[in-house]
């Protein structure tokens, strides 16, 4: 997926992301970027979240820290081949952010 930087750093919101209930999911929406990232994750096997991005680029590690950060996402098990590697799952958070159309 080709896209300009500084057009999807906004949040959700700005892009017509409407949560149906926000009571429940707190703090503050995903930007357009993590709910991308997340959403990825709602099609694999286990919730497992990529490593690289739709142009095969490694995905930031800030998004993905973020994302672990907010509970979104939880490191699912230790690459020993690739140890800088964050290999991470969708936790029940992360499925609501995620699925919220």
């Amino acid at each position: 997926m080709l896209a300009d930087r500084d057009n999807v750093r906004g949040r959700a919101l700005d892009f017509g992301f409407n949560l149906v209930n926000d009571n429940e999911l707190g703090g503050d929406p995903p930007t357009l970027i993590e709910l991308l990232y997340l959403r990825r994750g709602l099609v694999q096997p286990g919730g497992k979240l990529p490593l690289f991005d739709l142009d095969g680029q490694q995905v930031d590690g800030a998004i993905v820290r973020r994302c672990l950060d907010r509970g979104w996402a939880e490191p699912w098990f230790h690459n020993p081949l690739k140890p800088d590697w964050l290999v991470c799952k969708l936790t029940a958070a992360g499925r609501q952010v995620a699925s919220v159309p």
